[in-house]
């Protein structure tokens, strides 16, 4: 009788990587600035800066949120989502939000961490044995995407791919125009697709490839956080898409976070835009992909680097579970120690001069929080391909996510300025 009590424990366990907690930090709530240390008058400088840009042609509108203490103190919405048709931005719209989905798979992979399925250091071939006997790039020829290798000596592990010093590359944003032109040739699926394609398929082509460096010696910001999406699966025995939604966006309360838009929510989904030659906004197309794909195709693809669409008040949530220590409402998806490392720079200087590189986000370094408006040093931060910000101060428990929906465009200040008058309106 008691082995069977102990296997059905055992099970309960792999099948609720959150569990409840001691600790029951209320969800986000909407206070007065003031209950909290904020000056309501600074905080409307926010909203000057961002009409100013809308007024400017800088940007077609945005949504902001600013959250300090597990409260919403300031949500708005500026100009449109849609210019040609004249369709004004909402609090609750849903955008793309790219490569801010990267944290949110760091966070699934760690809760697996904490259930004993991988070590980080562990080489990913032992996952996915096509990654075995990394190679390097050695000789490439432009005329017809033709390369020689040489072994890379070294194996890529779980941690290279969460800090992006794996050595892999990005396809069609690289870099490099060697493997721009190497990835496009071997058929790898950059960021999104409409295709019937999976992220096994992918990543497995992605495998064969040469690396950009040996892993662990240079940071390239790279498709390692597909290659953990799909060991996601391998560990967890579920789809990507339905691990995410189970164990982390339903226990949250991360009510319009997907990969994929059901119908009754697709039409919050806010339209990518770009000027055309006279500067006026238009709605963006591109070759490259299909900027419809959160609502159409075969919405097979999970990519854990970039697929995910969300709303400011959704990505507040999961970036207030990280600055309660890993818990929000009673939900347990992290404890505070793994949070802790999470947030230590694991790359040393091989990331920039103002911050280093934890596990899923950029850490604010002393020199960067000496540059100012930035904030305190270990603030984490991020952003996406279609012009989203977001930052999390521990020190201040500040939030601040900045969502726009833009493609080749020049001059936008707003996310730079957003962060500094947010810092600036604090008044305790």
């Amino acid at each position: 009788m008691k082995k069977i009590f102990w296997l059905l424990l055992g099970l309960s366990v792999t099948v609720n990587a959150q569990t409840v907690s001691l600790s029951n930090s209320p969800a986000l709530s909407i206070a007065k600035p003031n209950s909290v240390g904020i000056s309501n008058e600074r905080l409307e400088r926010i909203s000057s800066m961002i009409s100013g840009a809308v007024e400017e042609n800088v940007i077609p509108g945005a949504v902001a949120i600013v959250c300090r203490n597990g409260k919403i103190v300031y949500q708005k919405a500026f100009g449109y989502s849609d210019v040609e048709n004249k369709r004004a931005f909402k609090v609750d719209d849903i955008f793309r939000i790219a490569s801010q989905s990267k944290a949110i798979t760091t966070t699934a992979a760690m809760m697996l961490w904490e259930e004993g399925k991988f070590n980080l250091d562990d080489p990913v071939s032992k996952y996915i044995p096509e990654f075995k006997n990394p190679v390097l790039l050695d000789r490439f020829y432009m005329k017809d995407s033709s390369y020689t290798t040489k072994p890379a000596g070294k194996e890529i592990t779980i941690r290279h791919l969460m800090t992006h010093t794996s050595g892999l590359g990005y396809g069609v944003i690289d870099g490099d125009e060697r493997f721009k032109a190497i990835y496009k040739k071997a058929g790898i699926t950059d960021l999104f697709s409409t295709e019937p394609i999976t992220i096994a398929e992918s990543v497995k082509k992605l495998a064969r490839l040469p690396l950009h460096h040996v892993p662990g010696e240079k940071y390239t910001y790279s498709e390692g956080l597909d290659v953990l999406g799909y060991l996601i699966e391998i560990w967890s025995g579920q789809s990507f898409d339905q691990y995410l939604s189970e164990h982390i966006f339903k226990p949250l309360g991360m009510k319009d976070t997907y990969f994929y838009l059901p119908e009754t929510k697709s039409a919050r989904l806010v339209e990518v835009q770009t000027k055309d030659a006279q500067g006026n906004w238009v709605n963006f197309t591109d070759d490259f992909y299909d900027v419809n794909y959160p609502k159409t195709g075969a919405k097979m693809f999970f990519s854990g680097g970039a697929g995910l669409s969300s709303t400011v008040f959704d990505y507040a949530t999961f970036l207030q579970m990280f600055l309660n220590k890993g818990e929000l409402n009673g939900q347990r998806l992290l404890s505070r120690k793994t949070v802790e490392f999470m947030l230590m720079n694991q790359v040393g200087d091989l990331h920039a001069k103002d911050a280093g590189f934890g596990l899923g986000f950029a850490i604010l370094n002393e020199k960067g929080a000496a540059d100012g408006g930035k904030g305190s040093e270990g603030t984490f931060r991020w952003g996406g391909y279609f012009n989203t910000q977001y930052f999390a101060d521990p020190v201040e428990n500040v939030i601040g996510i900045i969502m726009k929906q833009t493609q080749r465009t020049g001059g936008d200040y707003t996310g730079d300025r957003f962060k500094q008058l947010v810092f600036q309106s604090i008044d305790d």
